[in-house]
């Protein structure tokens, strides 16, 4: 997929971006998440959501065809793991659609995040990935990705176990 844009987001993507990570979160969390939290994601709310943090900084999506097929977020410090004190940046979510996935939009979703980090001087980047998704783990592993840590996290009242890839960069 020669023909994919990465760039910052604008409030007009927000809705696309919603419907991906809904559709990403149904895919690859289906038997992993309790399908009734999958089922009640309220698309409307995560909309308005979107539209308060949108601005920040480090979110960006993938464009095809003048359509949004991906996303990305990321910070440039350790706000989310600060007991890992070597970590100095965090890709905190990355998704294309469903159908798009294999074709190469994550890896440059993910080499941008990784050349943004390197122009402002980060040295090692951590995600956060549910421990039971195998198929991101391994895209996470390809990417030179390494375990460090297992945390537990709470999504609709129910405990579920994340592991922590960390990467020199």
């Amino acid at each position: 997929m020669e023909n994919i844009i990465i760039r910052n987001i604008e409030e007009k993507d927000i809705p696309s971006v919603v419907d991906i990570q809904i559709d990403g979160w149904r895919n690859a969390y289906k038997g992993i998440i309790d399908d009734n939290f999958l089922n009640s994601m309220n698309r409307n709310e995560r909309i308005e959501k979107r539209k308060k943090d949108y601005k920040e900084n480090g979110f960006i999506v993938a464009e095809l065809n003048n359509q949004v097929v991906g996303f990305c977020r990321y910070i440039d410090n350790n706000k989310f793991t600060p007991n890992i004190s070597d970590i100095d940046c965090e890709l905190l979510a990355i998704y294309v659609k469903p159908d798009l996935k294999y074709n190469g939009i994550g890896t440059k979703l993910f080499q941008f995040v990784v050349n943004e980090f390197k122009n402002k001087n980060r040295t090692k980047m951590i995600l956060w990935c549910l421990k039971e998704n195998d198929p991101s783990k391994k895209f996470y592993t390809k990417m030179g990705g390494k375990i460090i840590e297992e945390r537990e996290f709470e999504i609709g009242g129910k405990n579920y176990y994340e592991v922590g890839f960390i990467y020199n960069i």
